[in-house]
């Protein structure tokens, strides 16, 4: 079980966030980025597993600046909420929160960003913008398409779902065609396969992708 943190983000805003540490010496730090439904009980979950294997891992709550500590299930009512923050969401202060969450990262060793969802779309521009990153990791981004003139500065792979039904494959296609040099693979899933606590988990394609992003894990940060 991880514990609850502060970070402080470079023009001063502190957040909040959920912190898993690996037992004895790290093979490196991982930055989690949350759904749109904030670090809630799934996030925390995501991190501990990958404490479980040796990565210290810190999820940002992203939406402190809106709504400090929200967290959301996964039922249609708590689906409708949770989108409303997408409207309010500033990524130029999301990137900020999540750099202050990489640099809290430093002393584990090398450092890699994994975001699900809205988080997908974070590890991306992440990639692209950020600094003290060794590689990244999105599932199922929805802004990734619209960001794909962007180049990641590091090694990035991305998750989708063939039949999501909020990111149609001429995203994909777009973002294939437009970043050949980024790892991107699809499955025969929709949106929200990797949760175990969504209905649209898909196990097979699930534990594909987790093989996959641990092999780059391994193989950047150690």
């Amino acid at each position: 079980m991880g514990n609850h943190i502060t970070l402080t983000a470079s023009d001063g805003f502190k957040l909040g966030a959920y912190r898993a540490d690996a037992a004895g010496t790290p093979k490196g730090g991982l930055v989690v980025i949350q759904e749109i439904f904030g670090v809630n009980h799934h996030i925390r979950a995501v991190c501990d597993r990958f404490a479980a294997l040796g990565y210290t891992s810190v999820a940002p709550a992203l939406f402190d600046r809106y709504q400090p500590d929200f967290q959301s299930g996964y039922t249609p009512e708590e689906i409708a909420v949770a989108r409303e923050y997408i409207g309010k969401a500033d990524r130029a202060k999301m990137l900020l929160d999540t750099q202050a969450t990489i640099d809290s990262l430093q002393p584990a060793g090398k450092v890699g960003i994994v975001g699900y969802c809205l988080g997908g779309s974070i590890a991306f521009l992440s990639a692209c913008q950020l600094n003290g990153l060794s590689c990244a990791v999105g599932y199922y981004g929805g802004m990734i398409a619209k960001a794909a003139d962007e180049k990641p500065k590091l090694p990035t792979m991305l998750h989708f779902g063939e039949t999501d039904a909020s990111i149609p494959m001429t995203d994909v296609e777009i973002v294939k065609q437009k970043r050949p040099d980024v790892e991107t693979f699809v499955y025969p899933a929709g949106h929200g396969f990797a949760c175990d606590e969504r209905g649209s988990y898909h196990e097979a394609s699930h534990k594909q992708a987790l093989e996959r992003t641990l092999g780059l894990f391994k193989k950047c940060i150690g």
